[in-house]
């Protein structure tokens, strides 16, 4: 990580691949990085954060991108190239998007256009919700929050009540539930805690697809252009001569009830961020 000081910055821009000027591009995790030089207060604050009526904030993402991703390194190292990891990394992101806003649209009641790349995905999502009753406050889906405390803002995708309870639903595309995605859903909780008194819990939304080995149970997921195996550790065996079924959906909700202890983290986090960060913070006025 670069440092703090009169120019230098980190960009991680999830929504945009484009290198801002001047700036060069780097990966981490499932996201891509512009190490630039900030050349004004202006800029640094466009990229990282919201300018509300009460002044500027940064964004949750942007202060959890101070955590170090151990995956990375796992990731580029089953890869030919630097370069390799970047399109891949690209390409997962655009199909990630694909989905995450096809779901959204779904709990919003409209019927998305379904790429068909994604087909499978989207026609599990609409089974488990057939199945589940999970009920969406249209009113906060994609909704911007604000902890005005702690001086922090954040999207979030939906709040909903599901089997009787009310809390926060976080949507991923991921190939599993990870534990960092618990320090972004309780930053949410912080924020929305006194606005809502009945709010009890959060969950993890899982929204992905693969294909099963119909002999031994291992899976293919094809994502960013490479195929991906997972055989082994129970589930699939890697001597196996794999057959694969179709494409299938694959849908995984999972609550996390217990989330004090996930936003002190994040407040840790939040501290680091502004360390790391006090130069241009300090040019902006929120130190």
């Amino acid at each position: 990580m670069c440092h703090s000081g009169p120019r230098a910055g980190i960009h991680i821009d999830k929504d945009s691949f484009r290198s801002p000027a001047g700036g060069r591009t780097k990966g981490i995790g499932m996201t891509k990085i512009f190490i630039m030089y900030y050349k004004t207060g202006e800029e640094f604050k466009e990229v990282s954060g919201y300018d509300l009526e009460q002044g500027w904030y940064p964004r949750v993402t942007k202060i959890l991108e101070i955590k170090a991703k151990p995956a990375l390194y796992r990731f580029y190292g089953e890869l030919s190239s630097f370069d390799e990891g970047e399109q891949i990394k690209e390409k997962s992101a655009s199909e990630g998007t694909l989905i995450h806003e096809a779901a959204e649209q779904i709990f919003a009641g409209v019927s998305p256009i379904v790429d068909p790349s994604i087909q499978p995905s989207i026609d599990a999502l609409n089974l488990f919700l057939e199945r589940n009753n999970i009920r969406v406050d249209k009113e906060y889906i994609e909704k911007r929050v604000t902890h005005f405390g702690e001086r922090y803002s954040g999207t979030l995708d939906a709040l909903a009540m599901i089997d009787g309870k009310f809390g926060v639903l976080d949507i991923k595309t991921s190939q599993s539930i990870y534990r960092d995605y618990n320090l972004q859903t309780a930053a949410y909780m912080g924020a929305l805690e006194k606005e809502f008194k009945n709010l009890q819990t959060r969950w993890i939304l899982r929204v992905d697809q693969a294909k099963e080995c119909v002999k031994c149970g291992a899976s293919l997921r094809q994502k960013g252009g490479r195929d991906k195996v997972r055989a082994g550790f129970g589930k699939g065996d890697p001597r196996c001569e794999h057959e694969w079924s179709d494409m299938k959906g694959i849908v995984e909700l999972k609550e996390f009830p217990y989330w004090q202890n996930d936003y002190k983290a994040f407040l840790a986090a939040k501290k680091l961020w502004e360390w790391e960060n006090d130069y241009w913070l300090r040019q902006v006025g929120y130190l």
